[in-house]
């Protein structure tokens, strides 16, 4: 037997060795290939790698500039983003391909939650935790974008984001840095696979680096300023988590850091990202983040910009041409080196010998797999899957959900029957034509057990100037402002004849996503006076919402018995929805953004620390409002479901934990309800005192379960050391002996606790 034994080890070593060798003669071809390659080059040649530019679309499809094209055909450019399908990408392929070297072109693309097939917006996604989840939506998105012609994707977004006035909070998951880093791994993981060079793979790019969530006032592309500890406590790990996972490229983000914008900034993009942090990859900037540090004011004009760019460590120049307009002058000036040239070159070729570009650069411009797996059944299945479990229950006070197909069922709402809506504003290559909307997943889901009436009972919203701005339109069409107070007359007649009043509000997708800042982050007034025209009918209420942020609901909340957080969920929204409003499936979302009482209270996160003057409603010397509750509306990790879940006291077995014995907690969870359903079941600790202060919670774990009704189960996690490290005043990554409190719960409110030391 021991004999038996030794063999398999043997065996097992060989194949490591094997394995090995092989790694180290496949990277030794790759440095040979790609030296040799350097060594043919001009600097010309040299610097168009380093230059990304964009295609156009127009009514008769996709098509490059005159420029921009004579520009590829003379190796002035490495890479081309905004251009996708297979024959389009084949034919500007063929453009480099009759250049002197051959180089193959890079062709990128912002696949933010889905190419074609559209899931929904990365922060209602999230909503699911569920991990395998996001990976999944990830991979099926790689395989389409492939499919299509793409190399390339500018996601995941991972900027931790406490202040839903930015309207970019719809691109990323929210608040918290653990979330954020575990779905920072899942994410690059599905968009890269376990290869790059299979052809249904795309390289992934992590973004906006760095700290761009924390954008001052929550208004886009303003400044952020933070302390070097909450930098690396709260704000850096899910960029760090992203490259630790093999990330193959890094976005720079639009704001300053330290006073010196992120693109020129040479601690973060050299220092930290590739001395610290060991990143291998390249850097691109954001759409002309080079030529934008001049109005920061730092360099005076292009030529510092570009040279302040390439020395802090950026390698491609994202539609600028800053590179490619200055970097020569800048070399035969010699402010930057060849080396520098070289380097930042050798990685932008990397990146595509790693694709198997130079092998076969037709590789991804296949039709036939394009037909095969663009919006297949199986995608379009799996998009409305996540949909339904992105939705968040956020009140149901008196059982009115699930609804029964039958009776009269009044659907109302500008949002009810709006398709491009669906899919939400940073959809890319989506189709609104084909996106079910919420009208017609319920007539689907019904059929001829229910009448659905439906009324659109008002605009997005009166406010003309918001309007024009969010829906980019210089000026207004007729329908999007008239017959106002008709449309709300025929709202309230159809309310009247219902037994159910369905109301679809929210935003449009124009007012969230970049440059969708919002100051008032309600639901609009001209919606707000629709539901309160329908309340005032008598009928019960089911409120669905559609957004790209935490709105500010206490009005609705007050007042409306039964409100779903739908986000924009995609191509499959309104069979999503309808899943949900109709009980095929229950709901078991948790929100991973606080949703604030009033803008006044922002910026509100859960993981806060404490202060010399904590909370005492009997103080009125201590830290609060004296006009609104210091307790957010639904706060972190929050969601309901149609059935009930109790948790039995939090169990741990043992009062200590060190080093060498890590913690086990326990709870006893349990379906008390009437429906079979999920459960996110939280832990959370909290460091008692520390060299620095510390939040008062922080997530630390979770897990999904499922269970029937009048079903229970023990749920267990492991807590080591690990678990309990920070940035002490030194600023090392540590853990101090003291006293913790770990919680478990369904979300970060209400959640119970238990006591142990570290020694």
């Amino acid at each position: 037997m021991k004999r038996i034994f030794t063999g398999y080890i043997m065996a097992f070593l060989a194949i490591i060795c094997t394995a090995t060798v092989q790694a180290q003669q496949s990277a030794t071809a790759k440095k040979q290939f790609l030296t040799r390659l350097l060594q043919q080059m001009t600097l010309e040649e040299k610097i168009g790698q380093l230059n990304l530019l964009t295609s156009d679309m127009d009514v008769t499809g996709p098509f490059m500039r005159a420029g921009y094209k004579k520009d590829i055909e003379e190796g002035r450019c490495g890479a081309i983003f905004n251009a996708y399908t297979p024959q389009y990408t084949r034919q500007l392929q063929q453009l480099a391909l009759n250049t002197r070297l051959k180089i193959p072109l890079l062709f990128g693309y912002d696949v933010i939650h889905g190419h074609k097939t559209i899931f929904p917006i990365p922060l209602g996604e999230a909503c699911t935790w569920d991990l395998a989840l996001m990976e999944k939506s990830a991979r099926i998105a790689a395989r389409e974008a492939s499919a299509d012609g793409l190399h390339w994707t500018f996601s995941p977004m991972v900027d931790i984001a406490r202040d839903p006035r930015w309207g970019r909070v719809a691109e990323g998951v929210g608040e918290d840095t653990w979330y954020g880093m575990q779905v920072a791994k899942a994410k690059v993981k599905g968009y890269q696979g376990a290869n790059l060079v299979a052809d249904s793979t795309i390289l992934a790019c992590v973004k906006h680096f760095a700290l761009y969530g924390a954008v001052e006032a929550g208004r886009d592309y303003n400044v952020v300023d933070m302390s070097r500890r909450r930098m690396y406590q709260d704000y850096l790990p899910p960029y760090k988590a992203a490259v630790d996972a093999g990330v193959a490229t890094v976005m720079t983000s639009f704001n300053e850091i330290d006073g010196i914008p992120a693109t020129g900034n040479k601690w973060l993009l050299t220092d930290l990202l590739r001395k610290q942090w060991g990143f291998k990859g390249f850097v691109v900037t954001d759409y002309t983040a080079i030529n934008e540090m001049i109005a920061h004011g730092v360099p005076k004009d292009e030529y510092e910009a570009a040279a302040l760019a390439l020395n802090a460590g950026v390698d491609m120049d994202m539609q600028g041409s800053a590179f490619s307009g200055q970097l020569k002058k800048l070399v035969q000036d010699k402010k930057i080196t060849m080396q520098q040239v070289n380097d930042a070159v050798y990685r932008v070729l990397a990146a595509k010998y790693d694709l198997g570009l130079f092998q076969d650069p037709f590789k991804y411009c296949d039709t036939a797999r394009a037909a095969r797996e663009i919006m297949s059944a199986g995608n379009l299945q799996a998009a409305r899957e996540i949909a339904a479990r992105s939705i968040v229950l956020l009140k149901n006070a008196t059982g009115l959900l699930p609804l029964k197909k039958q009776g009269n069922i009044a659907l109302i709402g500008p949002l009810a029957n709006s398709p491009r809506d669906m899919i939400g504003n940073w959809s890319a290559a989506g189709d609104p034509n084909k996106a079910v909307t919420l009208l017609q997943g319920i007539r689907d889901k019904v059929g001829n057990a229910a009448k659905v009436t439906y009324a659109q009972g008002a605009h997005i919203t009166s406010d003309t100037s918001l309007f024009k701005k969010a829906m980019q339109k210089q000026q207004l069409e007729a329908a999007d402002t008239a017959n106002s107070a008709q449309m709300l007359a025929e709202a309230v007649t159809l309310a009247k004849q219902a037994d159910v009043v369905i109301m679809a509000l929210g935003e449009s997708q124009g007012m969230t996503g970049e440059a969708a800042s919002r100051s008032n982050i309600g639901i609009p007034e001209s919606q707000r006076q629709l539901l309160k025209a329908v309340y005032a009918t008598g009928k019960p209420i089911v409120l669905v919402l559609m957004n790209g942020r935490p709105l500010t609901l206490e009005w609705e909340d007050a007042h409306i018995p039964s409100i779903l957080e739908t986000w924009f969920l995609g191509t499959e929204a309104g069979n999503a929805i309808a899943d949900v409003l109709f009980g095929d499936y229950n709901p078991a979302g948790k929100l991973t953004m606080t949703f604030p009482r009033n803008t006044g209270q922002i910026p509100i996160y859960y993981n806060h620390r404490t202060t010399g003057r904590p909370f005492n409603p009997d103080n009125k010397y201590s830290t609060k409002y004296l006009d609104v509750s210091n307790e957010p509306l639904y706060p972190f990790g929050y969601g309901l479901s149609y059935t009930e879940f109790t948790y039995g006291p939090v169990q741990l077995s043992k009062p200590q934990i060190t080093p060498a014995a890590p913690l086990q907690v326990s709870v006893k969870v349990s379906n008390t309800g009437n429906y079979d359903g999920e459960e996110v079941v939280q832990l959370y600790i909290r460091d008692k005192v520390g060299s620095v202060t510390r939040p008062v919670k922080e997530l630390k774990g979770f897990k999904k379960i499922f269970l029937k009704k009048g079903e229970s189960q023990t749920v267990s996690f492991t807590i080591t050391v690990d678990d309990l490290k920070f940035y002490d005043k030194d600023m090392q990554w540590t853990y101090e002996p003291g006293d913790f409190t770990v919680f478990v719960g369904p979300d970060s409110r209400n959640a119970q606790g238990a006591d142990f030391t570290l020694n």
